[in-house]
């Protein structure tokens, strides 16, 4: 368990730091193509504006029309205004207005994102212009707004290679400072473009790479999965190969010490001259003989059962009397250890099956059903007929099987244990000859149980 857990643990650790090391990459992939669209979009602007500067190019016509229009009502109202915050309120009000038709009516924009197509580059952006100096000609000039930073925005030039403007940023360019100025106003402006949103030009750039990462991620995840299952599941057969060898090294002691110690006992001169105890010793002998050939004719047959197909001499049969018959002889055989309770309702069919190994599956059940009982053993047989198939439930009050062990019952050696400890005797096949017996004739079997509340095994077999 303690090394499972440890690897477990350093398979997770691995992992995680193979994610920590993709994200390192994918963010400074990102930093990396986040300057790149900066710079490019940067220098980009600076031919733009200075495209638009060389042509002379009037972007702002309709603004300018206008606002012109506007202004000499708005010149005329604040000059009838004598309140000082009044005055203001509707400085704030023209204010509005202008920004509000700059941003509409500008054709800027549009020649922008015209020429970014034609250079092959995303031609969506924001725009944003900001009015850094506003004055209206009235009697006397009237200055509506200033930018506190208006005189140092204005010693800055648009010219490649200036440096950072005012107000730029990783997302924010300035492409150019056009002034409007008419009959009845005068106005300075900056005009930026805006890439805040720009993240999903920078996944179209990076998918390829970031999709490789997730890739090689879950790639390595999934390996990890079936490497660690695989071991596991490795280890899970070693230990039923041990537990094997224990228990059928065990269960060959057994029989042989026994017959060790009856060949010493035949040695006793006392012994030899009571023939009634050298015949008690030579059945014994010859019990532990035929228990130990069972046992190692077992293990023949494990290995033939691996190797070739069951062999079946199957016979049509009255599957009612036949079960009669098998549970009649397991209650002679036994000596009445178990109460065993028969119901059937097989309407006289004829099951098509083999005698000897059907024989061998119930007993292994009904022999389950008495060792793995920790009281007087209680046993309801019940056989019936459904969809072409007879259905025989075996069902005991015995110790039941856990969750965990109902995956595994049918297994070859597998024995549930209690802990670490083996309460019952038993090399681990009764159930897998089950299966198996029942598989060759084309059947299944199944197990439903609780701990402590018995268990219910479930045999399906076509006739």
């Amino acid at each position: 368990m303690q090394k499972r857990n440890t690897i477990l643990i350093l398979g997770i650790f691995s992992i995680s730091i193979m994610i920590a090391a993709q994200i390192i990459i994918i963010s400074g992939l990102w930093k990396q193509q986040d300057e790149m669209l900066y710079l490019r979009y940067r220098s980009l602007s600076q031919e733009a504006g200075g495209a638009i500067r060389g042509s002379r190019m009037q972007l702002f016509d309709t603004v300018s029309f206008l606002l012109n229009n506007y202004s000499p009502a708005a010149i005329t109202e604040l000059e009838q205004i004598s309140d000082t915050g009044l005055v203001e309120k509707k400085k704030a009000e023209i204010l509005a207005y202008f920004n509000k038709v700059l941003d509409l009516e500008q054709d800027q924009s549009l020649y922008l994102s015209s020429y970014f197509e034609e250079q092959g580059f995303e031609k969506d952006f924001n725009h944003r212009i900001v009015i850094t100096n506003f004055e209206l000609y009235g009697k006397d000039t009237i200055l509506i707004y200033r930018d506190p930073a208006y005189r140092e925005r204005r010693d800055f030039r648009e010219v490649p290679g200036s440096g950072v403007q005012p107000d730029e940023s990783k997302s924010t360019i300035l492409v150019n400072r056009p002034w409007l100025e008419n009959n009845y106003f005068h106005l300075n402006l900056d005009y930026y473009i805006d890439f805040s949103d720009k993240r999903k030009m920078i996944l179209q750039e990076i998918a390829w790479s970031l999709t490789m990462s997730i890739i090689s991620i879950l790639i390595v995840a999934v390996i990890f999965y079936y490497t660690f299952r695989n071991l596991m599941e490795e280890k899970r057969l070693s230990n039923l190969k041990t537990d094997f060898i224990n228990n059928m090294t065990h269960e060959l002691k057994t029989p042989l010490a026994t017959i060790t110690v009856a060949g010493k006992t035949l040695e006793m001169a006392q012994i030899r001259s009571d023939d009634s105890k050298v015949l008690e010793t030579a059945k014994l002998i010859g019990k532990q003989s035929v228990h130990l050939n069972q046992l190692i004719n077992m293990i023949l047959e494990i290995s033939m059962w691996e190797r070739t197909q069951f062999q079946l001499d199957r016979k049509k049969v009255d599957i009612g009397e036949v079960m009669n018959d098998i549970v009649g002889s397991f209650r002679a055989g036994c000596g009445n250890c178990a109460s065993l309770n028969e119901k059937y309702n097989f309407n006289g069919v004829k099951a098509d099956i083999d005698l000897v190994y059907f024989t061998t599956l119930v007993n292994n059940l009904l022999s389950n059903a008495v060792k793995y009982s920790d009281k007087d053993p209680v046993i309801n047989i019940e056989g019936t007929t459904e969809n072409n198939s007879i259905c025989i439930k075996i069902a005991d009050n015995g110790i039941g099987i856990s969750k965990i062990d109902q995956k595994h019952v049918f297994d070859k050696f597998y024995r549930a244990t209690s802990g670490n400890i083996h309460k019952y005797k038993g090399l681990g096949l009764g159930l897998y000859y089950v299966r198996k017996i029942a598989e060759a004739h084309g059947g299944d079997v199944s197990v439903s149980s609780k701990p402590g509340k018995g268990s219910i095994f479930t045999v399906t077999l076509p006739y």
